[in-house]
């Protein structure tokens, strides 16, 4: 018998994750983030989050430097920027494999959410609105949204629809030094919350909503990728002729009616997913394949989100040329076949195209291919450079 809902939870359930993620009061956390400090170049010391109530119903995504994986944002800027940067938390009805559909958990109404590109020492100043009790659409043109949009619209392999789903929610940016429970607090539906931090480590990051139950949260759709770029750059930069970022996940779901399934929480214990996917969708890099030509160099950001499984990612007919663990160009491996990957770790890896034809990415942990984690690259032939 199927007991959980994604919209009807036991009151049990809800009681446990409200004790478990409501936030501190002001005297518990005795904050005073008032002045910032500077350690080995790096900045400490960023300013109390602010949780307060706005009328906003516009864009839930915004940020010049927010796309939909595989894509990544060029950094056409010199130096350092300051981001402004919004990504607003909603529910949407989504698919993830033919004929599997189920109410996700989002960062900006899709699974994984956006792509942040920034450079190492940026500062990020983000803003999220907790707009899971409303209705909001993604799949219709919207004025000054992020690039983010446009490439959704592109690429529907998701099939979004809004739904309402009303939950407490936070954000965790693996990418930011801070105290967690200053700036990772969980806000209630039409909360918003704001906070800064800055870019101090270079490396491809996870973020993910880290309220009770974060095994929940995450495995609902709750994750995505930061690059943050070296600020010297890697040393094969002006060699890299095509970049994406790839996000592998798991889903925990059982099917409650013809094509509708519902998140299982007893399988997200056992580690049992039902599906694993690259960037979200069993077919989102089969059906719309990364594409490169013979002897490009290739760099991938390969994140493993989890929430609980381990990825060797690897991609048939090429040996990854440079592997940087973590993204940090210090940590730099020679010709790996491939790549393991805890739960939120990641890698940096470049290979070249050998020949034209058509080569397969995946988790070389063969049961998650045959769960879905498997998609393609297409090498046309060789231009001259």
């Amino acid at each position: 018998m199927k007991t959980l809902s994604l919209s009807i939870i036991s009151a049990s359930l809800l009681a446990a994750m409200a004790s478990a993620s409501a936030p501190l009061n002001a005297e518990e956390l005795s904050l005073k983030h008032d002045s910032e400090y500077v350690i080995d170049g790096k900045i400490f010391g960023l300013p109390e989050a602010k949780v307060y109530r706005e009328d906003y119903s516009g864009p839930a995504v915004v940020g010049d430097y927010l796309t939909q994986v595989p894509n990544i944002a060029e950094l056409d800027y010199e130096g350092n920027k300051t981001h402004d940067v919004r990504m607003d938390v909603f529910s949407q009805k989504i698919e993830v494999a033919p004929g599997v559909t189920y109410s996700a958990w989002t960062f900006g109404g899709s699974v994984p959410g956006p792509v942040l590109h920034v450079r190492e020492g940026d500062r990020v100043i983000f803003k999220m609105k907790n707009r899971s009790d409303e209705e909001v659409t993604i799949t219709k043109p919207v004025k000054n949204g992020s690039p983010f949009f446009q490439q959704v619209q592109a690429n529907g392999y998701q099939n979004n629809q809004p739904v309402v789903n009303p939950m407490p929610h936070s954000m965790d940016f693996h990418s930011g030094t801070v105290a967690a429970e200053d700036k990772w607090r969980t806000i209630s539906p039409g909360e918003t919350i704001e906070f800064e931090w800055i870019a101090n480590y270079a490396g491809t990051y996870m973020y993910h909503c880290g309220t009770s139950s974060v095994l929940m949260h995450t495995a609902m759709g709750q994750y995505g990728a930061v690059v943050v770029s070296p600020k010297d750059g890697y040393p094969t930069d002006k060699d890299v002729d095509k970049e994406f970022v790839l996000v592998q996940s798991e889903h925990y779901l059982e099917e409650a009616s013809e094509g509708n399934y519902i998140y299982n929480h007893g399988a997200a214990l056992d580690r049992q997913p039902s599906h694993v996917t690259f960037n979200g969708h069993v077919a989102a890099l089969s059906d719309n394949p990364l594409r490169a030509n013979e002897g490009d160099r290739v760099r991938l950001h390969v994140l493993n989100a989890g929430p609980s499984g381990t990825s060797s990612f690897h991609v048939i007919g090429a040996i990854f040329d440079r592997v940087w663990y973590e993204g940090d160009p210090r940590n730099e491996w020679y010709g790996m076949q491939t790549v393991l990957l805890g739960a939120s770790n990641s890698a940096t890896i470049e290979f070249i195209v050998p020949e034209e034809g058509i080569y397969k990415l995946v988790d070389h942990e063969f049961a998650d291919a045959e769960r879905g984690a498997a998609g393609a690259l297409i090498a046309g032939s060789r231009k001259e450079k």
